[in-house]
């Protein structure tokens, strides 16, 4: 009797060994399903981005508003009916960057919204853009 017992003990702790410790047990087993959901995630992302991308590759070769938006963010070109206008912003007084940052808006002046391009005005989608040059105050017609 004293042997069934001895065998059922080891027997339940050779168990207990493979379940939690051995290479394919909990442990094992929950660090790869810890890993399977770290790359579905990454994987969800690069599709997300590969979508993007296929997107853009659709518009450069089907359209003309795509490639024009490209020249002039990347390039800096503009269209020759055009004019282009560059402002340069000041930098602040320094007693006003080391400061409170609530010195920067004081309440009841009105705030300046930052200076943009100018929206073209509607032309042909074919004409040619030129490339602008840099410089501190521009206007070009």
């Amino acid at each position: 009797m004293q042997i069934l017992i001895a065998a059922l003990i080891a027997a339940l702790v050779f168990s207990q060994y493979l379940l939690w410790i051995a290479e394919d047990g909990v442990r094992q087993t929950y660090a790869l399903r810890v890993a399977v959901q770290a790359q579905t995630e990454e994987n969800a992302a690069l599709t997300e981005r590969n979508r993007a991308l296929e997107a853009d590759i659709k518009d450069l070769k089907t359209g003309l508003i795509a490639i024009e938006e490209r020249a002039r963010a990347e390039m800096g070109m503009i269209r020759q009916d055009e004019t282009f206008y560059r402002l340069l912003e000041q930098p602040l007084p320094p007693s006003i960057t080391r400061g409170n940052p609530a010195q920067l808006v004081k309440p009841g002046t009105p705030t300046s919204a930052p200076l943009a391009r100018p929206a073209p005005p509607p032309t042909k989608p074919a004409s040619p853009i030129r490339p602008r040059t840099a410089g501190t105050l521009e206007r070009r017609e």
